[in-house]
């Protein structure tokens, strides 16, 4: 067994007055009729208090099981008329993955050049490296970890990447929303209902493909075991069970608290000045993708607001579980995300290579 799922929390008492803190916001999301409820309450509640100091905690092995659950349901909207869309529709999808290492690099550049002269304990190729992966649209887990590698201050790469990660989940699902756009493209999940002998399957399965993903040392295994393996099931026909609602809730929540505890005193006080840029550019940011998912959506066909979560500069299961809750193409926003992550993982440290290289001839 994964030692994530059974390594204890610091406090069972923290843990356990964080998950009901978490509950009442998302109860209370639910009766504002807010987009994502269940994952927008406990992440702005739980954020909220970790900045005022309050003793809130996530527990590893929940976080997993969400975003073990989110994969799950999301494979399940892969079908095999979906397949074929999605398929057919490649060249949109590394389009995406174009303007993600571009919009990446021109945000690290500007980062670079803003904080030249406020960074100046950084050497130059700390500052480079710094800047580089706190502005590449990847995971954040991740690219602090090949920033680190590079010599790079993470605390900073990692600000960057939780707060824009924040900005973008608390900005484009009320977006949308009050667009109206919620709904328009429709994708319904192969199965329709639940049945318990199915869904004990489709969790065993799941499970075994999560806990091979961690051992191979993929990013998000959790998430990417679970989808692979739903996904590969509904390609071929097999419909074994959908998922409880009351499940999906309890992920997003599970979620959004593993988010929401990222948000320290520690980290308010952490480079204000540098805080403040990233959350002027992620907003720049946001526009820019707004419009290239306009521009994508008059050659594809596709709803512009579904393009708008596959593109945008947030993180897969924050962007998926919108287009879930909302009914926004889900497999498509799954598909830009995931293939997003997987070329940007890939790509990262070789366009860093070059762009270094560059820079000192």
């Amino acid at each position: 067994m994964s030692l994530s799922l059974v390594q204890a929390p610091r406090s069972w008492r923290q843990v356990a007055l964080t998950l009901v803190l978490a509950t009442v916001a998302a109860q209370l999301c639910v009766w504002l009729d807010t987009p994502i409820p269940w994952m927008i309450g406990p992440l702005v509640s739980v954020s909220l208090l970790s900045v005022l100091g309050a003793p809130t905690e996530s527990w590893i092995a929940l976080r997993n099981t969400g975003q073990w659950v989110i994969g799950a349901a999301l494979g399940l909207y892969f079908t095999p008329q979906v397949g074929a869309l999605v398929a057919s529709l490649w060249w949109a999808i590394a389009l995406g993955i174009v303007w993600a290492l571009a919009l990446g690099l021109g945000f690290g550049a500007w980062l670079r050049r803003v904080h030249a002269g406020h960074l100046a304990n950084l050497s130059a190729a700390q500052l480079r490296s710094t800047t580089y992966f706190a502005g590449a649209i990847g995971g954040a887990s991740e690219m602090t970890l090949i920033a680190e590698r590079r010599g790079a201050r993470t605390d900073l790469v990692a600000a960057a990447h939780s707060l824009r990660v924040l900005l973008v989940t608390l900005t484009i699902p009320f977006a949308l929303q009050w667009s109206g756009a919620a709904g328009v493209d429709l994708a319904p999940p192969a199965a329709q209902g639940v049945w318990p002998a199915g869904l004990a399957v489709l969790g065993a399965l799941t499970l075994v493909g999560a806990l091979l993903m961690r051992r191979l040392g993929r990013a998000n295994p959790w998430f990417m075991g679970a989808l692979l393996v739903t996904m590969a099931l509904t390609l071929s026909g097999v419909s074994l069970s959908a998922l409880p609602p009351w499940l999906t809730a309890a992920a997003q929540l599970f979620i959004g608290i593993s988010l929401g505890v990222r948000f320290t005193p520690a980290f308010v006080h952490t480079a204000p000045r540098w805080l403040a840029s990233v959350a002027v550019a992620s907003v720049f940011m946001m526009g820019m993708c707004a419009v290239f998912a306009w521009v994508l959506s008059r050659f594809t066909g596709l709803h512009p607001a579904t393009l708008v979560l596959g593109t945008s500069p947030g993180g897969i299961a924050e962007m998926a579980i919108t287009a879930k809750v909302l009914q926004l193409g889900v497999p498509l926003v799954t598909a830009f995300q995931v293939c997003r992550l997987v070329a940007v993982l890939v790509l990262a440290e070789p366009v860093y290579r070059l762009w270094t290289r560059r820079h000192a001839d």
